[in-house]
């Protein structure tokens, strides 16, 4: 099996972190602007049509108003009472109208050149014909199915109805007529003909050409039955096709849809005036151009900063890899008995720098007292001739004890370099343990009793629970409840190990069950900072726990006649107390509250922001 170096694997996890970070940023913004841009599109492609749904129904409510001064004349309703053969009263009366027609168009500036041309035609089958700037030689001729078709398809409430329609030939396609209903002379007549008004759909489409939509968008209108009114390009479709049925069953809302083998977006308005779906279309592919640009200089950039990253990553990971090299290298040498500094020639400042002069301080330290070592067996061996063989003995066992009162620091390096070797070895258990057991024995070994904050000691607690599972080979996690604000709060070092060393100890004889929790909680009330410790274990009877508050009572460290017979749990918990009291002041201290089979409570009760009497009492005593 090829054996993976440390730097390859640096290597890997760079590159993967790189490449996850780079993949999920780039495609979350492709994603957010392509959605965004989505948004704006629409948007401005609803503002657009809704102007021209506006504009189109204040065009045709103009025209509603002529058509109401029509229905309204009386020369008008007098027309569709006349007697079909009856020549003069035809000529006045169609006279009269057409100069009433040419009177309100000719009033109305923005109304002369859109009118194509009104006609009024009753019951009797005779009708009277304006034309508006008429330049052809022919008089137009309302047939006596187009009346019936106008008559049938008219509301007869007085509403008007607008139809894609002509009475020319030569203006079919390019008018819309709007129509209305009139009465006769009396109120309670019934609906005796009438009166429409021809719109040329050019000047109206002036208004409808106002909405831009780039070079592939274009903009048409539908009626309420399917038939295309608007552009003209469009009217040779098949009224009620596919995409009239979508623009009709969407109302007003925007959809998509392939038309002509291209995926385009629909956003519809139905006018509530005209009946008539005014409807913008753009291909979603020139919609999204913007979000594939931004996806491919996403895409341009992310290439050039992996491979930035991955170069910086290649030069980081030889930057931490060489000095390890050498350190493993110069240990093997040490191994054989040579003692082989390592020159640090950059004058390194950071943990690696710490660890080669650490690794210095030790080949030094070790070699001193291999040679002092040496010096004191050559004299023991020489004691051991002129005192005999007890005394040979005695002078061994004196050389194994000062073998073993190696330095704290000699510790800490060895354990940092047995880290090394784990990592090097890729064994995260003993990384874990070796790591666990280096910061406890760092934290144990200050034996000041000066406060540190709360964050400490759960961190003190975190690493024993590393060795403790480890250990026991079973995973218990602890429930952290202190508020955040708490963290930074000071308490006294290592009270809060050895309550939950004791809760595992005494609380749960028989093994930890998974209903069982120990949970860490802290409050500060009435200027005092109580950190409590539960459990749900077995509890204590009332008896122990009398015995144990009036221990707790006594103020005083376990002195050792007791450590000799007492249990080890009792013990830390007055120790615990004592020491509170002794930084703190005798308020202070620890209370146990505990009921049998529901579990314990412990309570560490400190000030809130109080400099510590042991200091003030030391300083005295200086």
């Amino acid at each position: 099996m090829r054996r993976k170096t440390l730097s390859k694997q640096i290597y890997m996890y760079f590159l993967i972190v790189i490449v996850l970070s780079l993949v999920s940023i780039g495609t979350f913004s492709y994603v957010q602007s392509s959605q965004a841009l989505d948004s704006q599109v629409r948007q401005y492609m609803e503002q657009m049509i809704d102007s021209a749904n506006y504009q189109t129904d204040l065009y045709l409510q103009s025209y509603e108003l002529l058509s109401n001064a029509f229905s309204s004349n009386s020369d008008v309703r007098a027309f569709m009472e006349i007697k079909p053969d009856d020549a003069y009263e035809y000529y006045n009366y169609s006279t009269t109208i057409k100069k009433f027609a040419e009177a309100s168009v000719q009033s109305v500036v923005t109304l002369y050149k859109q009118l194509n041309m009104i006609y009024v035609v009753g019951q009797h089958g005779r009708s009277v014909i304006y034309e508006n700037q008429n330049f052809f030689n022919f008089e137009p001729v309302l047939d006596k199915n187009t009346f019936d078709y106008l008559m049938k398809m008219t509301p007869g409430n007085g509403r008007i109805a607008l139809f894609n329609m002509s009475i020319s030939k030569v203006d079919q396609g390019s008018v819309v007529t709007m129509a209305r209903k009139v009465r006769g002379p009396s109120y309670g007549d019934a609906n005796r003909g009438i009166v429409a008004i021809e719109i040329k759909l050019a000047e109206l489409a002036k208004a409808w050409d106002r909405v831009s939509l780039g070079k592939e968008g274009f903009f048409f209108i539908v009626d309420d039955t399917g038939k295309y009114i608007y552009p003209s390009s469009m009217s040779n479709r098949q009224a009620g096709d596919e995409l009239s049925a979508l623009v009709l069953g969407s109302g007003n809302h925007t959809f998509i849809h392939k038309f002509e083998n291209e995926e385009r977006m629909f956003v519809s308005r139905k006018s509530s005036y005209s009946d008539w779906n005014l409807v913008a279309s753009m291909p979603v592919e020139e919609l999204r151009r913007p979000a594939n640009t931004i996806r491919t200089t996403t895409l341009i950039v992310g290439i050039v900063t992996l491979a930035i990253a991955l170069y910086l990553a290649f030069r980081f990971g030889r930057s931490i890899v060489a000095p390890i090299r050498g350190l493993k290298d110069s240990m093997r040498e040490t191994e054989k008995g040579n003692w082989q500094y390592i020159d640090d020639e950059n004058n390194r400042t950071d943990e690696i720098g710490g660890l080669i002069h650490s690794y210095n301080l030790m080949v030094t330290r070790l070699s001193d007292m291999i040679e002092r070592v040496y010096q004191v067996e050559l004299e023991q061996q020489k004691n051991a001739l002129e005192l005999g063989q007890s005394e040979l003995e005695r002078q061994r066992a004196e050389f194994q004890t000062l073998q073993l009162q190696i330095n704290p620091h000699f510790l800490y390096n060895t354990l940092e370099t047995i880290n090394c070797y784990a990592i090097v070895q890729d064994s995260r258990e003993i990384n874990e343990i070796v790591e666990a057991m280096a910061f406890m024995l760092r934290y144990s070994v200050q034996t000041n009793l000066e406060e540190i904050t709360v964050a400490n000691e759960l961190n003190h607690v975190r690493n024993y629970m590393i060795i403790l599972q480890h250990r026991t080979g079973s995973d218990f996690e602890i429930d952290v409840a202190v508020p955040p604000s708490l963290l930074l709060e000071n308490m006294v070092r290592l009270t809060l190990q050895p309550l939950i060393e004791n809760i595992f100890q005494h609380a749960f004889p028989d093994g930890v069950e998974p209903h069982h929790y120990i949970r860490i909680d802290a409050r500060k009330e009435n200027g005092l900072f109580q950190v409590f410790i539960e459990d749900n274990g077995v509890g204590m009877k009332p008896a122990k726990l009398e015995e144990l508050r009036m221990k707790l009572e006594q103020n005083r460290l376990a002195e050792k006649d007791e450590m000799k017979g007492a249990r080890r749990g009792g013990i830390g918990l007055m120790n615990v107390h004592r020491r509170i009291q002794m930084v703190f002041g005798e308020a202070y201290g620890l209370s146990i509250d505990s009921k049998p089979g529901q579990g314990t409570r412990m309570t560490m009760t400190m000030p809130q922001t109080v400099k510590p009497k042991l200091r003030g009492r030391e300083q005295q005593g200086t």
